[in-house]
């Protein structure tokens, strides 16, 4: 659908004042086609999000092809999540400063640009390096995709639609990923997986022009001690986590030097840029976007969200091919109910449930469907059925998901000045990248380290009673990895191991229960219902789009 409307005046000037911004914004951010603006921005969200999950697939593939040790096949994925999550308040930023579109458009094709590149890889520093450009590339597009939806969507209806589609890409697009991965790296090469993105964002950003408009570049200077301080502090944060982790042999590396060094570098950067921000004129990120209760509370249960969703893409991609024999083409069919549900939920929620039961309903059923599919997902069994033990708490986990995604982005997006609106979406990307280090570094190790103590344990039962062989082999082969591991005992171990693992997932999903009602509660408990309601879709009392002066509500119910 193609929306008209009247054209910006041509003598606007960018002024640098809080109201002159607002006022620039709102003249230069009109949107003129938004039917295929929101395909653009979907397109883009899409591609970032499944590439996580399409790399994953062929990493076996690449080990083989390339000759990549353990040690450096972990990289290709770390390389990525080190700039991507480091560079993203930086993306962000310079969006607000100087232009989203332009800033969204050079993203797209640093990260496109690398991916091509890495296709044709013929060696690991190679491959590496793309990886790393891609990343960077990546946080470049990803705050700035959100921050143009916040700009360019009239408040109401159109951005809540647009929320929609946006969420449903983000959540969708590490299921699509792995049925992607498995279609490209079995029939095809695993070099797909990177050639892929060349001509998907190569059109993203030829059409961008036409679809966005661009905002006016704002005369203020690049905060360069709070650039460098938060990237540097963000990057050791990810990489202290992502060491931290414990591998298929169940040992951690939470004690060792260099995690505790990285970790504590980590915070003492990131207090260092809390301090340099309340102080500088032209600060990275304006800490007043975090005064806000409701904000904060959205961005909390995020990086929940990341944090157990993290489970669910690793943990079940693994098991179901290790312990149910499913191809890498099987297990990525097997998903494709998830993303369907999960975007027919988004739509649900954006053009009904939000205008009709408010956000705080939404944010706290959310956290309950979500954990509860968790808990169902950790009843695993090596005989498990599709359809009993995947099938239907998967639906009951996007439910969830679907009902959490548009109200946390509308308590983050809602009432930011627009010269801020790059900053506030890179913290909710930060507070998924940030979750899924935290999910793979906590309640992996403690699932890994579950399987390697239940491994152990069998091997050595089994030795006692010699259905293993010696009794010397059974401890050393469960600490030397999982592959000499007899399949029935290594399907155990999988099974309490990730069982574990979901559990925990489920318990901190939950915890976005208890989180929504502390920072979603409003003054006199009651909802707004007015005339001036029923015109304006996005009016909420947990938004504050309601202007409480002046409004008589109707009525007027506890609770």
């Amino acid at each position: 659908m193609t929306e008209e409307l009247s054209s910006p005046p041509d003598d606007v000037a960018t002024q640098d004042t809080e109201s002159d911004a607002a006022t620039v914004d709102r003249a230069t951010h009109v949107p003129r086609r938004l039917g295929l603006a929101l395909v653009v921005i979907a397109a883009a969200q899409l591609m970032i999000v499944l590439d996580a999950t399409i790399v994953n697939v062929a990493l076996p593939h690449i080990q083989r092809a390339l000759g990549f040790s353990g040690t450096g096949l972990e990289w290709i994925v770390t390389a990525y999540s080190l700039a991507f999550g480091s560079l993203l308040l930086l993306g962000g930023r310079l969006g607000d400063i100087y232009g989203r579109r332009r800033v969204f458009m050079t993203g797209i094709l640093l990260f496109s640009t690398a991916s091509l590149v890495g296709g044709f890889a013929t060696s690991e520093w190679w491959l590496l390096t793309a990886r790393a450009v891609q990343g960077a590339g990546a946080a470049l597009a990803a705050p700035t995709a959100l921050a143009l939806i916040a700009t360019t969507f009239p408040m109401g209806a159109p951005r809540n639609r647009a929320l929609g589609v946006w969420a449903g890409m983000a959540g969708a697009g590490g299921a699509i990923g792995l049925l992607l991965g498995g279609i490209l790296t079995s029939y095809v090469s695993w070099r797909w997986v990177f050639f892929v993105n060349a001509p998907i964002g190569l059109t993203v950003a030829a059409l961008a022009p036409i679809a966005l408009v661009g905002g006016g570049r704002l005369q203020r200077r690049l905060d360069i001690p709070g650039v460098v301080t938060s990237t540097a502090g963000l990057a050791l944060l990810v990489y202290g986590l992502t060491h931290a982790a414990a591998g298929q042999d169940g040992v951690s590396h939470w004690g060792e030097p260099l995690t505790i060094a990285c970790l504590a570098g980590a915070v003492a950067l990131l207090v260092g840029f809390v301090f340099i921000e309340r102080y500088v004129k032209e600060p990275e990120l304006d800490l007043n976007l975090l005064k806000s209760r409701r904000r904060s509370g959205a961005y909390i249960m995020m990086l929940l969200l990341g944090t157990a969703l993290f489970a669910v893409f690793f943990f079940l991609t693994i098991y179901i091919q290790t312990v149910w024999g499913y191809s890498a083409v099987k297990a990525g069919l097997s998903w494709v109910p998830f993303p369907i549900m999960l975007i027919a939920i988004n739509v649900l929620v954006a053009r009904v449930l939000v205008t009709k039961v408010g956000v705080r309903p939404l944010l706290m059923a959310g956290p309950l469907f979500a954990g509860v599919g968790f808990l169902l997902l950790s009843r695993l069994t090596p005989t498990g059925s599709y359809w009993v033990n995947l099938l239907g708490p998967m639906m009951v986990l996007s439910v969830g998901m679907g009902l959490m995604f548009v109200p946390i982005t509308l308590m983050i997006v809602s009432h930011v000045r627009h010269d801020e609106a790059g900053a506030a979406s890179s913290l909710l990307n930060i507070g998924q990248q940030v979750g899924g280090s935290i999910g793979l570094a906590a309640i992996g190790t403690v699932a890994w380290t579950s399987v390697a103590h239940t491994v152990r344990t069998g091997m050595a039962a089994a030795a006692t009673t010699g259905a293993a062989g010696a009794a010397t082999g059974g401890a050393s082969s469960a600490g030397s990895g999982v592959a000499s591991v007899p399949p029935a005992i290594l399907n155990h171990g999988l099974t309490v191991g990730f069982s574990t693992g979901l559990m925990i997932a489920g318990i901190v999903a939950l915890c976005g229960f208890f989180v929504a009602i502390v920072t979603t509660w409003t003054p006199g408990g009651f909802r707004l219902r007015s005339a001036r309601h029923d015109r304006e879709p996005s009016c909420d009392e947990v938004l504050g789009t309601c202007d409480p002066a002046g409004l008589k509500p109707a009525t007027v119910t506890d609770g």
